[in-house]
């Protein structure tokens, strides 16, 4: 007879899901036992590594933005060149938005006109404030932790960067007046990662409904926070979709049966032999892949081309601000007049009239365009 193996298993930290762990056995070539590779808990790097690479990214914007010297006022002069731009121009506490676009900022214009694709992924890596900084990395980390573990830094570090650039590819197709930055489509990938996850992998799961409805609240409050002025909920819902597809692709996991069959001994009857996927799970697989393939070509050859989403469908700009009488949506970028006469430099928005003097004798345009942002605000 065989010597007697015990199963192991172990629970993740909310007790919900079990994942078979390696089983030392004696004699490896044993007569009639198989050895399989089973799952384990991978060590997160890659995730911290994209965190301690967004907060680095923002340290050099701040020293390329360098304040002191290209604005009129700024806060925390005792920074120098790191101090941020004026709250009237970004209450993020961060750089400006020229800034920004010489960083890598998604701008519509550039990436059509000036055939500047790599703005779709370089805008990902950067954000307005430290505010902005620290709402994603924190969430980054509590989330993207927790994936990495379960299934590799290679699968999570795909899921991440394509679920930001199909987040930057929806909020080009829609909002083409303004830039865009920030990592909030990978990180609304990363949860729609874990609501198909939970999906395809339904049967390893305990308390499966009160984990589902717990995570589909999650993210309908963070897609609701989405529809306030000045928050990309395109990208929000672009890096969730795609997110949400991926999740189908790359977190599918074998059904126990067939984990457990792999215990049997060789003679074991093949007419009971339990296939690796359910058939839902493959479906689902098929589906998501064609979907998601489909999807981002045909969207990334309809910007290339110019297309203007919102010429398509005249309520989907409601999905990232809805008006009311305490905000406005209109967020047309800042034009401005200027006039210098000596050391006067007269600046006049274009949207909504307001004018302003300063004394400045030689003013760059930096300068004047932080100006304007902050007369037309």
């Amino acid at each position: 007879m065989a010597p007697p193996l015990q199963i192991l298993s172990r629970n993740n930290s909310n007790n919900n899901v079990v994942h078979p762990i390696s089983i030392p056995v004696q004699n490896q070539h044993y007569n009639g036992v198989r050895e399989v590779k089973h799952y384990k808990k991978w060590f997160p790097w890659l995730i911290p590594f994209f965190v301690v690479a967004n907060v680095v990214v923002f340290v050099v914007t701040m020293y390329v933005n360098n304040c002191p010297s290209n604005s009129v006022s700024c806060i925390a002069r005792f920074l120098r060149r790191f101090s941020f731009q004026p709250l009237k121009e970004n209450p993020l506490l961060g750089p400006s938005s020229l800034t920004l676009q010489k960083m890598g900022a998604l701008d519509v214009n550039k990436v059509v006109h000036m055939h500047q694709g790599w703005r779709l992924i370089t805008c990902m890596w950067l954000h307005g404030g430290v505010f902005h900084l620290l709402a994603n990395m924190l969430g980054i980390l509590f989330i993207g932790i927790r994936l990495e573990q379960e299934f590799g830094f290679v699968l999570i570090g795909l899921l991440f960067v394509i679920s930001g650039f199909g987040g930057s590819l929806l909020s080009a197709l829609f909002i083409q007046l303004n830039i865009s930055v920030g990592a909030s489509g990978a990180l609304f990938g990363l949860l729609g990662g874990m609501l198909s996850e939970l999906i395809t992998n339904w049967s390893m799961y305990d308390n499966k409904f009160a984990a589902f409805f717990t995570l589909v609240i999650i993210i309908v409050i963070n897609l609701a926070i989405g529809i306030l002025p000045h928050v990309d909920n395109f990208a929000h819902i672009g890096g969730f979709l795609t997110g949400f597809l991926l999740g189908f692709v790359f977190l599918i996991r074998p059904q126990f049966g067939w984990v457990n069959q792999r215990y049997a001994r060789v003679d074991y009857s093949p007419t009971r032999a339990k296939p690796k996927f359910k058939k839902y799970q493959c479906i689902l697989w098929v589906i998501s892949l064609i979907i998601l393939i489909v999807g981002l070509s045909v969207g990334l050859v309809a910007l290339l081309r110019g297309v203007d989403a919102n010429d398509h469908c005249s309520w989907c700009h409601y999905l990232s601000c809805v008006p009311t009488s305490k905000w406005s949506c209109h967020t047309e970028a800042a034009y401005c007049l200027s006039n210098q006469l000596g050391n006067q430099l007269n600046v006049t928005c274009s949207s909504n009239g307001k004018s302003s003097t300063y004394l400045i004798p030689d003013p760059t345009s930096s300068q004047i365009q932080q100006l304007c942002t902050q007369i037309c605000n």
